[in-house]
Order: C-alpha cells, then structure tokens, then sequence
C-alpha cells in the first residue's frame, strides 16, 4: 500500500485525510484531560466507531490513535508501562477498520511534549530513542504510512524524523507542524524555516496542522507552497476552543464553512486535506463532498 501512496501522490491525486482524534472522543465521552490512548485499551469499541466515523465520512486516510504514544508522553498518562500494548492495540484498531477497502493507515506520531535542552532536559538523542521505539512498532504493525504531527521545535522535528528514518528509509513520511501563534509556531518557526531544514530531509511531504484560525493557516499553506515542491499535508482547526456555559469546550466553525472553505486549500497547493481539533466526523464529511466534487469536475 505505501506503493500505491507514492503513485498517488505522483499522479497528483487528491486524497482526504480524518479529522479530529481527541476533541472528537471527547465529544464521546472521553474526560477533558484524559489522553485518548487511555481509551484504546480501556475502551476501544470508541476508537473503533470513530475511525469507522471517519472512514464513512469520506476519509482515504485512517490515523492511528497514537499521537500521545511515545514513552514520554504515556508517562504524563501514567500508562507508559503499556507503551507497547497501547501502540500494537492502536494499530491493530484502524487495521481491522479499513479491512477489504482502499483506506490507508497512517501511524500518527506526536510530540514527546518535552522541551529539548538545553531549555529542557531532554536531549535530542533520547527524544530520538523514543520516536524510533514508536516508529519500530508501527512499521512491524504494518501501517502504510508514518505522520509526524503538531511539531513546533525544528530540532525535534529532526529527531522524530531519523528516528523513524532509522527504523525504515522507505516508508511514507509525513512532516506536520502546527502555527499556533498564526504564522509561527510556539518556538518561533516560520514556513519557510520548515521548507528549509525538515524538507532537505528524507521526508515525502510537508505539512501544516492544528494552528489558530482558517485564515492564518491558509496563509501558512501558500507560504509553505511558495518555498517547497513536496506534496503538502494540510488539517486545520475547525476555529479556536470556546467554552461554553456548562465548561465544555467547543468549536465554532460549522461543518459546512469547513467544506466551503476546502477548495481554498487545494488552490493554495494543499494534496492532502482533513481536519485537526474540533473537527468531527460531520464537518470531515463536507470536505470531503466538496473534494469529491472537485475530483469530478
């Protein structure tokens, strides 16, 4: 299948990635705070809907609910004891879910949610050894590509990158960050600082998720489609959280300005599109359509 990736991606094709993981359990039931990993042993029938959610939405692409698997990060879980167990069920979830059909599996992969020193005590080699303990267990789980997601430091972004490099040179890869301070990241990365230290690497696209507003993320794209001519991964948010009366946390982009506002992404330069926090399975099915319309015209 990572065959059929490539040839896809050669022949331009347009493929529709899922949308949200957590903010879409959430609305399931999963506690706020709660890492969605902790579901996938305690409750994985949520883990499976979702995915079958996403997958009669309109979704090409499956993403393993692993972006909080590394060992640090299960550590915040207080599940890192079943960092193995956690990565191997995930997998095996989206593998039986796209079963006899045309889906891909991509094996997400977060950040360790550590600083690297030397602002933290993390160093780039640990975080390294960790990235490839995840990306060894997806590559023998047999995922069809590999998504580095929501990246905002350049020297951890490397890491994550050699680190499933180290464990398979061939496998698709994905790049992402997230702009959460509109055109830069939390540390100060730009666009074009992505395009010129993660794209000279063995990485086979670029891409951009998470962030703030449709509007600065979009802008993010055309920047980063101005300096790169690898095929571009793009998930925004369905807008900022709010909060409602109750406490709960909500997004105000409906489903329909998601689908309204996907052809824009695919004019900037966008190959791959779906959708990051707040995005449900609904508004998934309105990019989609609006994909879909757009491949048969």
């Amino acid at each position: 299948m990572a065959q059929v990736f490539f040839e896809k991606l050669a022949k331009n094709e347009v493929l529709v990635s899922d949308g949200a993981t957590g903010t879409s359990l959430q609305r399931m039931g999963l506690p706020v705070g709660m890492a969605g990993e902790v579901w996938v042993l305690k409750n994985p029938e949520a883990i499976r809907e979702l995915a079958q959610a996403f997958m009669k939405a309109g979704a090409d692409i499956l993403l393993t609910s692993t972006f909080g698997g590394t060992r640090f990060r299960l550590k915040d879980s207080n599940i890192v004891d079943e960092f193995i167990a956690v990565n191997q069920k995930a997998i095996q979830i989206t593998k039986d879910v796209v079963r006899g059909s045309d889906v891909l599996v991509g094996g997400s992969i977060g950040p360790t949610g550590q600083m690297l020193a030397p602002l933290g005590t993390v160093t780039a080699a640990e975080a390294q050894a960790d990235f490839t303990e995840q990306a060894r267990l997806m590559c023998e789980g047999g995922v069809d590509l590999i998504v580095i997601e929501t990246l905002f430091d350049i020297n951890e972004a490397v890491a994550a990158v050699q680190g499933v490099r180290s464990v398979d040179q061939n496998i698709p890869l994905v790049c992402s960050f997230s702009f959460d301070r509109g055109t830069r990241t939390m540390m100060g990365v730009s666009p074009e600082d992505v395009a010129a230290k993660i794209g000279v690497l063995n990485v086979d696209l670029l891409g951009v998720n998470c962030g703030r507003s449709l509007v600065e993320n979009l802008e993010v794209l055309r920047r980063l489609r101005q300096v790169t001519d690898k095929p571009i991964w793009f998930k925004p948010n369905a807008g900022m959280p709010e909060i409602d009366d109750d406490g709960h946390p909500f997004y105000s982009v409906s489903p329909k300005e998601m689908g309204d506002w996907a052809p824009k992404w695919l004019k900037a330069g966008a190959q791959i599109v779906g959708g990051c926090c707040g995005t449900s399975p609904e508004h998934l099915a309105e990019i989609a359509k609006a994909v879909h319309a757009l491949r048969t015209s």
